[in-house]
């Protein structure tokens, strides 16, 4: 529940109609997966980040480092989708400069995290969930209340309105080929199941029961709120398209295809009501950037610095300045590329990060969790496959060569490689892991007896301290 799904996925309705329903149908299924496969099982293994699970049994340098790096390259891309919502909002709400809005939202952020820390941050998490139910709420209700609460009614408006006519209640608006389908969904399932700031939560609650239930609320709030994204979605067809106030002709309106909620409580119910649904998008964005901050923070003094560069020798002091740093240096990147980012579809940009983490953090949690003959050695081949290729291919695609970048074609095809760069990467951990015959690895896979009754909760958990 971010500024991406909020404003993004809206914004995409208004645009590609059907097809987005691709993006919203796979993050519910994600919860899923974490409900079913991932929760119980991670906080009884973890104490603090997702690598302290994976070295549980495989070696502690080189999986850190790994994890750290694939850590960070997963968060900054979502930072800067957030980043790019809060200009905008910024810059329609009160007329100041995207780049000065950036910039607000940066400091801010920086600030919150760096004196607030978990605490502050969780409470920020709790508070804008419940804003975002409220006014996404009252929003959808007041777009229904225009037709109603007739659903056909508001879908016959929105054939009649939308320039592409029926066509935007059918699939082709959006993907054309069905292998960006299929990786776009890998995309959301695996790779929310596997976002560190995500992750990260479920070793904040007090045993292995609480993070199920956790998940368990998190699935039906998040069903629910998407339902609601949808609604809001289609009135912004309905009541934007033709009002000489916001539209600027074909699928443009005013501020770009983020602005469409916003505009669209203006219309519902005016000046108050656009202020109050403002308000909730930019608490959801310090929200979300503050647990994104907080999670690189925690990877690097945590995993890099305490346990990679001071030998498992923890001072809680060093790690919390060092955490701070990381913050204040975190903020300052995602002001400055947020700012060379001006006008990018948020929804688009927060997915980058979805194919990067379903390639590399997805394939090493479930295989560290479920296959005993997991080795540090597939780990390491099989992630680093992952990270490097799900990078190259992203860059090298249509959202980032032609869109970004501003080149005329592609150089790969496809704008969501998750299908190939998670296939590399399973296939590296699993072939790297059948060959090694090491006595490490030997040691590893005699170890998975004792995790696994551990993960089941057949013996202690792995101690949070």
């Amino acid at each position: 529940m971010s500024a991406a799904s909020f404003l993004g996925l809206t914004g995409l309705i208004f645009v590609a109609g059907f097809d987005t329903l691709i993006f919203i149908v796979s993050l519910v299924v994600s919860w899923l997966v974490v409900l079913i496969l991932v929760a119980e099982r991670l906080k009884n293994l973890g104490s603090y980040t997702l690598a302290d699970v994976l070295t549980y049994r495989l070696s502690n340098r080189p999986i850190r480092i790994l994890c750290s790096i694939c850590a960070l390259t997963i968060l900054l891309p979502y930072l800067l989708a957030q980043m790019v919502a809060a200009g905008a909002l910024v810059e329609a709400m009160f007329g100041l400069q995207y780049q000065q809005g950036v910039i607000c939202v940066g400091v801010l952020i920086t600030i919150y995290v760096g004196f607030g820390g978990m605490l502050a941050t969780t409470w920020v998490q709790i508070f804008k969930a419940v804003l975002l139910i409220i006014g996404g709420t009252l929003l959808a209700v007041g777009v229904l209340q225009n037709y109603n609460f007739s659903i056909l009614g508001l879908l016959v408006a929105v054939v009649n309105k939308h320039p592409s006519g029926v066509d935007v209640l059918n699939p082709g608006g959006f993907f054309d080929d069905t292998i960006s389908i299929f990786s776009l969904s890998l995309a959301f399932v695996a790779g929310t199941a596997a976002m560190p700031h995500v992750l990260m939560r479920f070793f904040t609650v007090s045993d292995s029961k609480q993070a199920s239930k956790s998940a368990l609320v998190a699935f039906l709030l998040i069903t629910y709120f998407q339902f609601l994204v949808i609604i809001v979605g289609l009135g912004s067809i309905a009541e934007l398209i033709g009002n000489a106030k916001f539209y600027l002709g074909g699928t443009n309106v005013v501020g770009g295809s983020n602005m469409v909620a916003i505009h669209l409580s203006k219309v519902i119910g005016g000046d108050i009501f656009m202020g109050f649904i403002a308000a909730v998008a930019f608490v959801t964005i310090v929200a979300v950037v503050s647990g994104i901050t907080l999670s690189a923070g925690a990877t690097v003094s945590h995993d890099l610095f305490s346990q990679v560069f001071n030998g498992g020798r923890k001072s809680e002091r060093l790690e919390f300045w060092i955490s701070r740093i990381t913050v204040l240096c975190l903020g300052f990147v995602g002001v400055s590329v947020g700012i060379l980012l001006q006008g990018q579809n948020v929804a688009i940009l927060a997915t980058l990060p979805l194919v990067i983490g379903a390639s590399t953090n997805f394939p090493l949690m479930m295989l560290a969790i479920y296959w005993k003959g997991f080795t540090t050695r597939g780990a390491l081949y099989g992630g680093y496959a992952g990270l490097f290729s799900a990078v190259l291919f992203l860059v090298l695609g249509p959202n980032v060569w032609v869109a970004i970048l501003g080149q005329k074609h592609p150089i790969f095809p496809f704008a969501y490689p998750t299908v190939f760069s998670l296939g590399l990467a399973l296939l590296f951990c699993w072939w790297f892991s059948l060959t090694d015959k090491s006595a490490r690895a030997k040691q590893e896979q005699f170890k998975f007896s004792a995790q696994n009754k551990i993960a089941r909760g057949d013996a202690p958990p792995v101690s949070n301290t």
